[in-house]
């Protein structure tokens, strides 16, 4: 369903815009309502991006690590260095 809205716009504009639509081979209202739809399309991306972004971030990486099979004084040898 389509519904009808009134804007107030500078006429120079106005007449830039009707130019162009012709240009085009449209018109000013179908111009504009590509145009927000257009913007729509990318805020809601944007925000799907944003959640997944975010839901990552939230969710702990496996960095494939293993548990450690040393300790210190094997690292350091400490016996032969006394």
């Amino acid at each position: 369903m389509k519904q009808n809205i009134t804007l107030s716009i500078d006429t120079q504009l106005l007449k830039r815009a009707r130019a162009c639509a012709a240009q085009r081979g449209t018109s000013v209202s179908a111009m504009l309502a590509e145009e927000l739809r257009t913007m729509v399309e990318r805020e809601m991306a944007y925000e799907r991006a944003m959640a997944g972004a975010l839901a990552l971030l939230k969710a702990p990486w496996d960095l494939g690590g293993c548990a450690a099979s040393w300790n210190r004084e094997d690292l350091y040898d400490r016996k032969g260095l006394r």
